[in-house]
């Protein structure tokens, strides 16, 4: 599969449901040549010049699945942020780190 394929993906996460965006980078491993993680950017809000959100970096092992369409994450949601974690990690509330 090609990068361009990738990122003609939507992003979904399964863990409530929201359409996270498409990939808009990789995070690469350069000594092994494995994919590390994929990075959905912010959104920009005026025509991409004021504001932005934060990118979500989802981990490799965090996919669910690769479908023709979509790619399935499984994320868990950090109430009243807009950020996400890896399932099954704890955070502090209000942090949007991993």
């Amino acid at each position: 599969m090609r990068i361009s394929e990738l990122q003609a993906k939507d992003v979904v996460n399964i863990g409530d449901g929201k359409r996270l965006g498409t990939i808009g980078d990789l995070d690469i491993d350069t000594d092994s040549g494995l994919i590390r993680a994929i990075v959905i950017p912010g959104q920009a809000r005026f025509f991409g010049m004021v504001g932005g959100g934060q990118d979500v970096v989802v981990p490799w092992n965090q996919i669910v699945r690769i479908g023709s369409d979509v790619i399935l994450v499984d994320l868990r949601p950090i109430p009243d942020t807009g950020y996400y974690l890896p399932a099954g990690k704890q955070s502090k509330r209000g942090t949007g780190g991993y």
